[in-house]
């Protein structure tokens, strides 16, 4: 998901698109595929974490926006921290239902925060103009096939980060 909010924002005109992971080969796919700078995740404070986004990626005062496709509670705080006074948070990975959320860099930032669930009106439209005109593409996401039978290894496989989409080919 991560991913083709990258590819999605890039095919609507935003200028600098950064793909954050922990994994090296995930981040090296997402330069390729659609993210304009990376940013490799550490065990930090979410506040360190953010600094060091907003430095090494030259964010000025800040992201304008940033969407979470992970739902992961390290993830959520360090977008909160990152984003400038104004900016716009925006939920997309479902996590735990109950996290930690920085609401007082929410308040003190003026952040403007959206939750996200599946699709809205005209999505679906846009999202086959996007394939149709060559703006995002989906085939490059598709690292592997397996046959039906060893269903249970793409699903170990993707657990494992190998890989980015594996296809479950038949049943026969």
């Amino acid at each position: 998901m991560g991913l083709l909010c990258c590819a999605v924002a890039r095919a609507l005109g935003a200028a600098k698109v950064i793909a954050i992971d922990i994994n090296e080969e995930r981040l090296a796919f997402a330069h390729k595929y659609a993210a304009t700078h990376v940013f490799r995740s550490r065990r930090e404070s979410a506040e360190d974490s953010a600094a060091r986004l907003i430095g090494e990626c030259e964010l000025g005062v800040g992201a304008d926006v940033a969407i979470d496709a992970s739902g992961a509670e390290p993830c959520i705080q360090t977008s909160i921290h990152a984003l400038r006074t104004g900016g716009t948070y925006v939920q997309g990975g479902m996590g735990k239902a109950d996290i930690t959320f920085p609401i007082g860099a929410v308040c003190a930032k003026e952040l403007n925060v959206k939750g996200s669930f599946r699709y809205g009106p005209g999505d679906y439209k846009l999202a086959v103009e996007l394939l149709a005109k060559g703006k995002v593409g989906v085939k490059e996401l598709i690292s592997g096939h397996v046959p039906f039978r060893e269903a249970e290894r793409a699903f170990e496989d993707v657990k494992a980060a190998k890989g980015i989409k594996i296809i479950i080919d038949g049943p026969e």
